[in-house]
């Protein structure tokens, strides 16, 4: 019985240790396609910014904001913070940013849960906003991975400037 535990053991050891070049790769496969959705999005926005300001006024009710500055932040947010998704610099920040901006999305635009908002979330309502909150969760908890800036900040660029190195101390 030991003998297939150990095999069984060393089998599964040998899978995901297979499976670990993957993770990098997924996560910018996960960045990818949330920045993408994110700029088309903008792109669509930035086309026709009089309707744009007009789908503001009538039909997202973003709170604390004019619709005038709301179409227009909204417009900026989806055209520049996508790249720094899409290149994983600053990651996790603009991961997290993202995914409330999404929230807020989804809580301004009602038409996206006609049979209400928990009754939608439960039930198949808004999955494109869904399936973007998943991911953005996924690189705000998992970072951008080994395939980012921040990666290569983090491990080439600050050690050379002995940035985040803590002095050693002479007492």
């Amino acid at each position: 019985m030991k003998l297939i535990c150990n095999r069984v053991y060393a089998l599964y050891n040998k899978t995901t240790a297979g499976l670990e070049w993957a993770a990098p790769a997924s996560l910018l496969l996960l960045r990818l396609w949330v920045a993408v959705d994110f700029f088309r999005a903008g792109l669509v926005k930035v086309a026709d910014m009089s309707s744009t300001v007009t789908l503001f006024q009538y039909v997202y009710h973003v709170p604390l904001l004019s619709p005038f500055v709301a179409a227009y932040l909204g417009t900026g947010i989806e055209l520049v913070v996508p790249w720094f998704i899409a290149l994983g610099l600053f990651g996790r920040p603009f991961a997290a940013f993202l995914f409330i901006y999404n929230i807020i999305a989804v809580i301004s635009y009602s038409a996206l849960w006609p049979h209400g908002l928990w009754t939608d979330f439960w039930y198949g309502g808004f999955t494109d906003h869904k399936v973007w909150a998943l991911m953005l969760l996924a690189l705000v908890l998992y970072g951008p991975g080994k395939l980012s800036l921040d990666h290569i900040l983090k491990r080439w660029v600050l050690p050379h400037f002995r940035c985040g190195i803590e002095p050693v101390s002479n007492e």
